[in-house]
């Protein structure tokens, strides 16, 4: 099961380092982590995503919060959120493919970045599975290179 826990922080020299030790220390892994600074320059939101049962999220939970910086750990377990990822993917493209690779770029609402004599550089932005099912679609033409941001989350609708 997957955990997505969104975790404001103040936005101070050595936050990361101390929740990424108390991940290590307890043996919790972290599939994605994204953090940046929010509309208020003090703050941070760092968006965790998080491998395990219900218990090992009441832990995480637990922990996050003993922390001094820690400001709110919000679980969207029972929540209704928004997640989206962006993704920068290199594509082998010859001449003759670049029309094919132009036309799944369009179906997938992603944007040609930049171009090179044998390659194409794509963006797409989306949650997991759309960004799964376009690299799934470009293999064939050949990766070069993938960069992923991991994912960023927010709650739909007034709860914050």
């Amino acid at each position: 099961m997957r955990h997505i826990i969104s975790v404001l922080v103040e936005n101070k020299s050595g936050v990361l380092a101390r929740i990424s030790t108390l991940f290590a220390a307890r043996g919790f892994n972290i599939d994605s982590l994204a953090v940046g600074e929010t509309d208020d320059p003090q703050v941070s939101r760092m968006t965790i995503i998080v491998p395990g049962d219900d218990s090992v999220l009441e832990q995480v939970t637990k922990q996050l919060n003993k922390l001094v910086d820690v400001i709110k750990v919000t679980d969207f377990k029972d929540t209704e959120y928004v997640e989206r990822e962006l993704c920068l993917v290199k594509i082998s493209a010859a001449k003759s493919s670049r029309p094919e690779i132009m036309q799944i770029a369009a179906i997938f609402r992603a944007k040609i970045v930049d171009v090179s004599q044998d390659s194409v550089m794509i963006e797409i932005t989306g949650d997991e599975s759309k960004i799964r099912a376009f690299i799934k679609m470009v293999l064939p033409y050949g990766i070069k290179e993938t960069c992923r941001t991991g994912i960023v989350s927010l709650s739909r609708g007034s709860k914050n």
